[in-house]
């Protein structure tokens, strides 16, 4: 079977189990597959009135994965356009950006950057996306490419800026809040960009946040609805996050906050109501609530899982936290689980506030299985939450 006939069969299996009604919500994951043939896959499932996950189905990316690389890096992006939906998958083995059409499941083309971007992104291409413009942290170059966003999903290459942190690290996590992008290289340092032209220009900001002496090196970025405050996820021992106000349009010197004792904060997640800090302690199999202060950007401790199903066991590292609402503090939590027998997992957990703090629990149904071959770092949920 060549290249194109394997796209078609993916695109008729995905029409045949959704049929011809996409689903109104539905996660999304980047399977991220090595395999040479076939190319990597979008996993797609269908979420049921109760949270629960149904009716797999996969569609092609016409490139290839990593299996790995940067927790702090989004490798999916699911992108509104008026009624319609896209979703951006990368390609970090092809150094490629995939597009698909939700309305047809079907791909929309696959774009590369530009021929300096043509170097193995072996820690992976991260993605991050305004109303008009996506933008590719690609790791192998060191590059941030910008791409123009066209109404049928498909992608126009605009230019690459060259981005390194103070001591040389790439761009691994990036947030955007109206004409602002953050990064985080994951060296200990962190920077912001003004986007209002399309390609980013440096604010003049760059600077070493505050935990990189006291074991938190942010390597994953959220920002508050307001954009009020950037909230950095720590490469860490512990569990710990950073927050900076960028209220004036640029980064300013990052407060730090120890939350435990839970190995890794590789990802952080606002809650839809912006009350809590989802952290994924990527290396420890955990999960973490914090309690977040969107008025201050103060965080304080709440509660921490148990290790969830399969840790060590079944898969090695788990990734950025994706909620099932898009309002409150979210529903159900999914969490993807990077496999070591080439099956990755989504964990399903329950947060409960309680008068003494909170609990996250997993449930009874945790983890869900993916196909074969898939490595699950990165995740998300259509409708997106509203920021």
């Amino acid at each position: 079977m060549n290249l194109t006939a394997a796209l078609q069969a993916a695109a008729l299996l995905a029409t045949a189990v959704w049929g011809a009604d996409v689903p109104l919500h539905f996660l999304a994951a980047n399977d991220d597959s090595v395999a040479p043939f076939p190319p990597n896959t979008v996993s797609l499932y269908a979420i049921a009135a109760d949270g629960t996950l149904t009716n797999p189905a996969r569609v092609s990316t016409g490139g290839n994965g990593m299996a790995g690389g940067y927790f702090g890096a989004s490798r999916i992006l699911i992108a509104p356009r008026g009624s319609e939906a896209c979703i951006y998958a990368s390609n970090s083995q092809s150094e490629t950006i995939s597009s698909i059409d939700v309305r047809t499941l079907k791909l929309a083309g696959v774009f590369h950057g530009s021929h300096s971007d043509n170097k193995l992104a072996s820690d992976g291409i991260g993605l991050a996306g305004s109303d008009t413009h996506l933008y590719a942290a690609f790791s192998g170059s060191g590059n941030i490419g910008t791409f123009r966003i066209r109404p049928d999903c498909a992608l126009e290459f605009v230019g690459d800026l060259h981005a390194q942190g103070l001591n040389g690290g790439p761009a691994e996590g990036m947030a955007i809040h109206g004409n602002l992008l953050v990064a985080a290289y994951g060296d200990g340092s962190i920077e912001s960009f003004n986007i209002s032209g399309g390609m980013p220009v440096s604010n003049g900001d760059a600077q070493f946040d505050a935990g990189a002496k006291a074991d938190c090196v942010s390597d994953a970025v959220d920002i508050t609805r307001d954009g009020h405050f950037a909230i950095l996820g720590c490469g860490s021992t512990a569990s710990a996050v950073e927050i900076s106000d960028i209220s004036s349009g640029k980064l300013t010197p990052t407060v730090a906050y120890n939350l435990g004792v839970a190995w890794n904060s590789g990802s952080v997640r606002l809650s839809p109501d912006e009350r809590l800090l989802y952290i994924s302690n990527s290396s420890g199999g955990r999960i973490t609530a914090a309690f977040f202060d969107k008025a201050t950007g103060k965080v304080r401790p709440g509660c921490t899982s148990r290790p969830l199903r399969g840790f060590y066991s079944k898969y090695a590292y788990i990734g950025a936290v994706a909620t099932e609402l898009a309002a409150g503090t979210g529903g159900l939590l999914y969490v993807p689980e990077l496999g070591t027998d080439n099956k990755s997992y989504i964990g399903l957990l329950r947060f409960t506030q309680t008068a003494n703090g909170c609990t996250l629990t997993e449930t009874a149904n945790s983890p869900v299985a993916g196909s074969q071959a898939t490595a699950w770092l990165s995740i998300g949920v259509y409708p997106p939450r509203p920021f």
